[in-house]
């Protein structure tokens, strides 16, 4: 298989899955500035839409989109538990945590990447993600990670977009639950491994 990822990007997500599932696979730099492969090669012309993460299977089938990712990560490697069985009532749990992140932490975030975007928006966004994550430190009272004991795909996910809390000027200092999840993440060998590889860990 074949990850292709930008350093820092959401494309960490499947890269921590990947280490944490333990299986063989190939990462591919694809920057999100230049959408240019190292060799060169136009990375529109793998995923027309231009953005990591996509996952290029043995037989080249591509999967797109993170939360769908991991989740095929997983269920690649049932006895690692990063993921409930498919049917469950705890898989849609699972992709509840994952639709919750990507909709309203990870898109809540990419207003303020944008240059473009005006200050006064910038403030708003900041205020709705503050709300956000002041209930998430809420839900992660008393527990190791989101969906109880286990770590699991969810886990790498919202690791990835709180990362981007500090860059972009969004304040968690009070958010003593997510802070001491966010330091329980970071200290697993998969997260390490994948943070070392992407440039973002000694």
């Amino acid at each position: 298989m074949k990850l292709y990822y930008s350093p820092g990007a959401c494309s960490l997500s499947p890269h921590i899955a990947l280490h944490e599932a333990g299986l063989a696979f190939e990462p591919v730099l694809a920057s999100t500035k230049s959408h240019k492969l190292q060799d060169g090669t136009d990375y529109y012309t793998i995923n027309p839409l231009g953005y990591v993460p996509l996952l290029e299977l043995d037989d080249g089938t591509l999967l797109r989109e993170g939360p769908a990712i991991v989740q095929y990560i997983a269920d690649l490697a049932p006895t690692k538990n990063l993921a409930p069985a498919a049917g469950t009532l705890q898989r849609y749990r699972l992709q509840e945590w994952l639709t919750f992140i990507g909709t309203e932490i990870h898109k809540g975030f990419s207003p303020l990447f944008n240059p473009a975007t005006p200050d006064e928006y910038k403030t708003i966004a900041r205020d709705k993600l503050a709300s956000r994550l002041k209930w998430l430190d809420g839900q992660l009272e008393g527990k190791q990670y989101l969906m109880g004991e286990h770590f699991g795909v969810a886990d790498g996910y919202l690791f990835t977009v709180t990362n981007w809390a500090k860059p972009t000027g969004v304040d968690i200092s009070g958010l003593p639950n997510l802070l001491a999840y966010r330091e329980r993440v970071a200290a697993r060998p998969g997260v390490q491994a994948a943070m070392k590889a992407e440039g973002l860990a000694k």
